[in-house]
């Protein structure tokens, strides 16, 4: 029937969906980062527009870099599941 749920796929599920969404959020601010780069190169860049480009490209790095890493953990795990090599 149905098999009990393993606690730690579980939590390797979840791990999963925060990356995803990490990984989602953090892609977008650099998209923001670079549209407003484009438009302040192409009509003078101001303080305001420097400031936000900044912040988001930190903000999208902190959103980023830690996704990228817990997403080569989630999928090492699954990869060490899948073949048994633990």
């Amino acid at each position: 029937m149905n098999e009990p749920v393993d606690p730690i796929r579980a939590e390797r599920e979840k791990i999963a969906g925060l990356v995803s969404k990490g990984m989602r959020a953090g892609t977008a601010l650099y998209v923001l980062a670079s549209t407003v780069f484009f438009v302040g190169f192409a009509t003078g860049f101001t303080r305001p527009q420097t400031v936000i480009i900044i912040v988001l490209l930190v903000v999208g790095s902190l959103l980023l870099a830690p996704a990228m890493v817990f997403n080569y953990g989630v999928k090492a795990a699954n990869r060490a599941d899948r073949d048994n090599s633990w």
